[in-house]
C-alpha cells in the first residue's frame, strides 16, 4: 500500500464514524512497517469528551498496540489538517511524517474552525478569551525541580 491507499482508509473511517453517528467527519489511521497500528475517527459527540478527535483516538490505539508512548518509526495519515490540539499531540507522539488531506480551510468551510486557537496562542493571558492566570509558580517550580534531580525518571 501507498501514501493514497492509507489516506483512503483514514477518509473511510472519517466516514464510517459519522455515519455511525459517533462524531464529525474526521478519520486517522497510524502505519508502522506497513501495517496498520491504530485508527480512530471523531468520538466527541458519542463520548462526551472534547479531546476525541480522530488523531488522538488513533494514537491512543497505536501506543497501546505497539506498548510504547511515541510513535517513532510510524506515519500518521489523517483525513483533514490537525487541529491545534491534535498537532501538538502528534508532535509529542514522535511520528515520522503526517500525511493529511482536506486542510483547515476545508474544515472551517464545513463548520468547523479553529482559527481561533490559532489567533489565542500567541495573545499575552490578560487578553485571551478564556480568562487565564498565572499563579504559584514558586511552589509548582519545586516539582520541576525534584524531576531534574530524578534519577530514575523516563524522559520523553
Amino acid at each position: 500500500m501507498n501514501d493514497q491507499d492509507y489516506l483512503r482508509e483514514a477518509i473511510r473511517a472519517a466516514k464510517e464514524g459519522m455515519d455511525l453517528g459517533q462524531g464529525g467527519p474526521f478519520g486517522c489511521v497510524i502505519v508502522k512497517n506497513g501495517a496498520i497500528v491504530g485508527r480512530g475517527n471523531n468520538r466527541v459527540t458519542s463520548s462526551n469528551d472534547p479531546t476525541a478527535h480522530a488523531e488522538i483516538v488513533a494514537i491512543r490505539a497505536a501506543c497501546t498496540a505497539l506498548g510504547v508512548f511515541q510513535l517513532t518509526g510510524c506515519v500518521l495519515y489523517t483525513s483533514c489538517e490537525p487541529c491545534p490540539m491534535c498537532l501538538g499531540a502528534i508532535y509529542w507522539a514522535r511520528p515520522d511524517r503526517i500525511v493529511f488531506a482536506c486542510t483547515r480551510e476545508d474544515a472551517a468551510d464545513a463548520g468547523f474552525d479553529d482559527r481561533l486557537i490559532y489567533d489565542e496562542l500567541p495573545l499575552p493571558y490578560a487578553e485571551r478569551r478564556i480568562p487565564t492566570e498565572h499563579q504559584l509558580r514558586d511552589e509548582a517550580l519545586m516539582v520541576f525541580r525534584a524531576w531534574k534531580e530524578k534519577s530514575d525518571k523516563v524522559r520523553y
